[in-house]
């Protein structure tokens, strides 16, 4: 049986978070340059229900029946959220079964031109959609999409989206040095970002070994310009940062959330210590073991060595 819960996650931007993913590994409708899952291996804006949806629903109870203690229940994972036909059932589920939970949808837009997406969406309490570019050849550079997706058809989508959901967006806006930080790009950017009118503006930048190596994080100097000039706007525009420390677990929770999060995303010991709360040196131990028997795999990145579960294996 495919496990569709993971976590509970320090996210960076949405602190204690109980993942939810509907999506087979890389499924998606992007090949971004920059993901930290690796490359798509199901390219496709074709909605459909990857999964029994009673079977997620399921898995979804039988978590949240001991009442964790948590700041979101995130729809995020290893692909596209909007491409599963479960995401509007199980959305309803938790807002009649579990609302003392803020539920929270990490997407990267590219569905929100379909009004039935949007109506999905309208249950969520925080949509968290990408946005990169206004200019077609940079979007096909960075996200090598599924043919017929259009830049500019996804902003009018995010924009329809503004206008019919009440709750919480949080725009992330993904910088990449030599692509999309021009003074030209970044002027055009922000002017779609205004149009969108979203309550959060959230800068983000690859800090995880992504699909393509050539692809760095901004210089902090120039970092910290560029969320000056979207700021002009009145719009709050965060940095993406780490969060506090979770709770300590028990030695087999550790184990399971290290297992569950390294199929998903590579992390560091210390990303992890934060996840758990164990000290570094224990969680260092753990990973130089399960690289011994081939479970893990490891490379340096920018911030440390970077730990991940393969999908093979």
């Amino acid at each position: 049986m495919t496990h569709h819960i993971f976590g509970p996650v320090i996210s960076r931007r949405l602190g204690r978070s109980l993942g939810i993913d509907l999506i087979p590994f890389k499924t998606c409708s992007y090949n971004c340059v920059y993901c930290e899952c690796g490359a798509t291996t199901d390219l496709t804006s074709q909605r459909r229900e990857f999964f029994r949806t009673d079977e997620i629903i399921h898995q979804v109870d039988t978590i949240l029946s001991s009442s964790p203690k948590l700041d979101y229940i995130t729809f995020a994972g290893s692909g596209e959220p909007t491409l599963s036909l479960s995401l509007g059932p199980v959305l309803t589920h938790l807002k009649q079964n579990y609302d003392q939970y803020k539920v929270a949808v990490l997407t990267n837009g590219s569905l929100c031109t379909d009004p039935d997406v949007r109506r999905d969406l309208l249950q969520a309490d925080l949509v968290s959609p990408t946005i990169t570019t206004t200019t077609q050849e940079i979007f096909e550079k960075i996200h090598r999409p599924v043919p017929g997706l259009s830049v500019t058809g996804i902003i009018r989508g995010l924009q329809s989206l503004r206008n019919e959901y009440t709750g919480q967006i949080w725009l992330e806006v993904f910088l990449i040095p030599g692509l999309n930080t021009t003074e030209n790009e970044l002027g055009s950017l922000r002017s779609a970002v205004y149009h969108i009118r979203p309550d959060r503006i959230q800068l983000n930048y690859l800090d995880r070994p992504g699909t393509e190596a050539w692809v760095s994080s901004p210089d902090p100097r120039h970092l910290k310009r560029i969320q000056e000039f979207f700021a002009e706007g009145g719009i709050p525009v965060d940095i993406t940062g780490f969060d506090e420390p979770g709770a300590i677990l028990t030695q087999d929770d550790s184990i399971a959330q290290i297992d569950e999060t390294l199929r998903r995303r590579p992390c560091t010991a210390e990303d992890i210590a934060h996840m758990t709360g164990l000290q570094v040196p224990d969680v260092r131990k753990k990973l130089a073991l399960m690289v011994q028997q081939g479970i893990v795999q490891a490379k340096s990145g920018n911030r440390g060595i970077f730990y991940w579960i393969s999908s093979e294996t």
